[in-house]
Parts: structure tokens; C-alpha cells; sequence
């Protein structure tokens, strides 16, 4: 309902190293981006730069924008803009920072500040994968529409955020989280230390037995057979990642009845991963008397394989009649739900969930 509106909301993509500044129209970008160095190190040079890089994008538009909202890391208390704790990336915030107040004083303008997980799932779900999988529905013939959506994010860490019959679920505390949950492999560990860039890493290194100063995209060159180095190895690796990670689903899967759009750096090398994390997901746990009970209580689908996304929207509807009469209804007792890598990108879905998150607030306050 966003990509038609007018309004302008002014975005922020907060790395460690830089700012990039720009605004929003109608779920589009709308002028160059404004890039400076974050200077995360230095509290007052680091606010001064924000500053600095908001003005400038409010020169450049031939209107008043009517609010700023971007993603920062956490922790922090995102309801009221305040930025503290442990940032390894934004050490001079450590103490805590109210960034929204002091924004807000600056401009004048509301200020809405989340994780980048959170805002992942939501450009997804008013911008892309969600829209694209009902309209993709309803082009086969399909009649069921999704409102759910879990967003991922293969990274650095393992991000995640909820969007409930197309709202963002901040939960109490503004603290949906999996980064925490429980390592299959290594369940005393949390599970980003295994479903992440230096997951990957580190499986390549114990598998062959030795230390290397490679990345996840040169262990996916190798996978690729484009570098020296053990293939094998390198497919494993990324395996073990979508264990890892297809474990940590199961439970959100199931507990939210939602789909799944992942995206992140990692995506590139999903053809290793996505076999491993469907295995996983499509895997069984049994009662006391050895009854299988399916982990994920949904079948799920491959929603980037188009001979499944076919089975997906089509179901398995018939006929039933009503006890007692000549009439009819239509049932379909197949239960479905999918994984689908964002075709978005991580950074332009997390620009259009700020863009979405500010208006959504500006409707409901007004």
C-alpha cells in the first residue's frame, strides 16, 4: 500500500566504517546516496557526521521530509531510540546513547530507529517476497494468501525479524531474536557461532585440518571448483552452516506459521546451503511409542524451485460435503509453507521496511 505513497522519509545504512544517507518516495530511492565515514570510534564526531549527512540529503529534496528512519545495531532500546551495550562496531555508543531524542531535537522530525533484521522482514513482506509469492499464487490459479513472514539475514550473524498479517512484531522488548538459540552441533554454544560468516570459516579450517586466511567467498570459489583448496571441504562447510541454521527454524517456523525469505552475503552460496537447511526442515522428531511427528508442522516448499512453487500454490483442495445435505465446500488439508532467497537484496529490503515502518506509525498517531 506504500509504493504509491508520496510522503518522503530520509534512510541511513549505519555501517561500523560508513554512513550512507538518502530518502525514500513511494518505496524507491530517490536521490544519490550521501556516503561519509562513520567515525564510530569518536562519540561527537560520529553524531556530528549524522548530522552532517541528514542535512545534506534535506538540501537535496524539493520537500520537507516527513520523518527519518534507518536500522542500527543493537542492542538498544529501539522504542526509544537509545543505542548501548556491547556495539564491537560502535564502541563510543557503549554507554548509551539516546540517538532518536537527539535526532529529533536536530530536525524536528519523528525518528524511527530498529535492527536490521526486523526491517529486513518488513521490506519483505510490504515490498517484496510476499507480495511476489501471493501475486505468483494467484497468476497460477491459486486461491490461499499469506500474511506471515519471517525475514533472515546470512551475515556477519544471524539476524532475524517477524512480520504478523503484515506488521512488524517488535515483541515486549523489541527483542526478536535467534542469534541465541541453541547450536545443534554444539548445543552449550549459541547458534551464530554456527550459522554465520565465521561459521564457515571455522568448518573449512577444522575440516582440512589446518588455519587459512580465506573468506566464505573464497571457500565458495572452491566449492565452485574457480580455487585451489579441498572442494569437499568447502561443500561441507556450507552444509554444516544450513544445518545449523534449517535447525534454528524449525521452532520460529512453527511457532509464527510463517514463510521464509533469507537474505545476506551468504545467499550467494545457497545452492550449498538450501539442500542442508530443507533437509532439516522437512525432518521428524517421533513420540515416546516411535510415532514420527514432522518438525515444522507445515510441509515445506522450495518456494525458488518452480515445480514446487506449483505444488505450493495449487495445494491439494477437494470437495467435502456438508453432513446432511446436497452442498458442498471446498477443503484443502495440506498444510504449506516455503523458503525463498530475497531478490530485493538485504540492504534495499531493510531501506523499504524503514520507509514502511516510519508511515506506518505517522497513520496510526494520526
Amino acid at each position: 500500500m506504500y509504493k504509491k505513497d508520496q510522503r518522503v522519509v530520509i534512510t541511513l545504512d549505519a555501517g561500523g566504517t560508513n554512513f550512507v544517507f538518502s530518502a525514500m518516495r513511494g518505496c524507491d530511492f530517490i536521490i544519490e546516496p550521501v556516503t561519509y565515514q562513520s567515525n564510530s570510534h569518536d562519540l561527537d564526531l560520529c553524531l556530528s557526521t549524522m548530522v552532517k549527512g541528514f542535512q545534506e540529503v534535506i538540501d537535496k529534496l524539493d520537500e520537507k521530509p516527513c520523518a527519518i528512519s534507518f536500522a542500527f545495531p543493537g542492542p538498544a532500546d529501539y522504542k526509544a531510540g537509545i543505542i548501548g551495550g556491547y556495539l564491537p562496531n560502535f564502541p563510543s555508543f557503549r554507554d548509551g546513547v539516546a540517538l532518536g531524542p537527539f535526532l529529533k531535537s536536530k530536525f524536528g522530525l519523528p525518528v524511527y530507529i530498529n535492527n536490521d533484521g526486523d526491517l529486513f522482514a518488513l521490506g519483505e513482506a510490504t515490498g517484496g517476497a510476499l507480495s511476489e509469492i501471493n501475486d505468483k499464487i494467484e497468476a497460477l490459479g491459486g486461491t490461499r494468501r499469506y500474511n506471515n513472514l519471517l525475514g533472515y539475514t546470512f551475515g556477519t550473524g544471524l539476524g532475524i525479524g517477524s512480520v504478523i498479517d503484515g506488521r512488524l512484531n517488535l515483541g515486549n522488548n523489541a527483542c526478536v531474536e535467534t542469534f541465541c538459540l541453541r547450536n545443534k552441533f554444539e548445543p552449550e554454544i549459541i547458534v551464530e557461532e554456527g550459522a554465520s560468516i565465521r561459521a564457515v570459516k571455522r568448518y573449512y579450517a577444522t575440516i582440512t585440518g589446518c588455519e587459512h586466511e580465506l573468506t566464505p567467498y573464497d571457500i565458495f570459489k572452491i566449492a565452485e571448483g574457480e580455487k585451489d583448496g579441498d572442494r569437499d571441504a568447502a561443500i561441507k562447510s556450507f552444509e554444516m552452516f544450513g544445518e545449523v541454521a534449517g535447525d534454528a527454524f524449525t521452532s520460529a517456523i512453527t511457532l509464527t506459521d510463517s514463510l521464509v525469505v533469507i537474505g545476506g552475503g551468504l545467499t550467494g552460496a545457497m545452492k550449498y546451503i538450501k539442500p542442508a537447511l530443507l533437509k532439516e526442515l522437512r525432518s521428524t522428531l517421533s513420540t515416546r511409542s516411535g510415532e514420527p511427528v514432522q518438525r515444522v508442522q507445515m510441509n515445506v516448499f522450495d518456494l525458488d524451485n518452480e515445480e514446487e512453487f506449483k505444488q505450493f500454490a495449487a495445494g491439494n483442495a477437494r470437495p467435502l460435503k456438508v453432513y446432511g445435505t446436497d452442498e458442498t465446500v471446498m477443503y484443502d488439508p495440506t498444510k504449506r509453507t516455503g523458503v525463498m532467497i530475497s531478490k530485493l537484496g538485504a540492504s534495499k529490503a531493510i531501506s523499504i521496511g524503514a520507509y514502511v515502518f516510519a508511515l506506518q506509525n505517522l497513520d496510526n498517531r494520526n
